[in-house]
């Protein structure tokens, strides 16, 4: 099985406009971040290009996975280390015939049975969500809560790491249902101390 990190930062610029991409993976990695995802809906093509390079070669001095959101274009560019794919984008079959078998492959689930669907068309890990209330994205359906996230672990085989509104106040429940890890946004973006943010959330789930 392919090694996924258990701390997953997602860089946005949108829910904040303090740090770039890249200065929140540099504060990231330094927190102890073990996979960095970059995601952004509205940058232009050209440069969120050249910010997936620079991203990746810093992930790669730091032996850190840079992982690409949506846009598989991007990461074959980029050389990143794999894509996470929503509902509405390239198949998980598609993008393994363009990545090939070596690159990681997630993809979001919101309910039990798209978790179990995911994980029959081949994703390397699910990111499934959202479990507590979050801004970072609008959200019409109920937070899923962590219940349902210990669910979801019981019957999924592969690695899961459960997203939204997740914080140091509420991690170690996240963690308690034997979860694989966590993607966090806000609670590192948004944070005083985006260094000092991860490493209280790292050390949470290493513990």
């Amino acid at each position: 099985m392919k090694k996924i990190g258990r701390l997953c930062v997602i860089t946005d610029t949108s829910v904040q406009k303090k740090y770039s991409h890249y200065e929140i993976t540099k504060m990231a990695i330094k927190g102890g971040a073990d996979v960095i995802q970059l995601r952004d809906k509205s940058l232009p093509t050209g440069e969120l290009i050249e910010t997936a390079i620079k991203i990746k070669k810093l992930c790669s001095k730091h032996k850190v996975l840079f992982i690409i959101n949506d846009r598989v274009d991007i990461a074959l560019i980029s050389k990143a280390d794999g894509v996470h794919l929503g509902k509405q984008d390239i198949s998980i079959k598609d993008t393994r015939k363009l990545l090939g078998k070596n690159k990681i492959i997630g993809g979001t689930a919101h309910s039990l049975k798209e978790a179990i669907k995911r994980e029959k068309e081949g994703a390397d890990y699910i990111g499934f969500g959202h479990i507590y209330p979050t801004e970072s994205k609008l959200k019409k359906a109920k937070p899923k809560g962590i219940n349902y996230l210990k669910r979801v672990v019981k019957k999924v085989k592969i690695p899961v790491l459960a997203i939204g509104g997740i914080n140091q106040v509420n991690i170690k429940d996240v963690i308690c249902t034997g979860v694989h890890g966590a993607a966090v946004i806000g609670a590192v973006v948004k944070s005083t101390s985006p260094v000092k943010a991860v490493k209280k959330l790292r050390n949470a789930i290493y513990e």
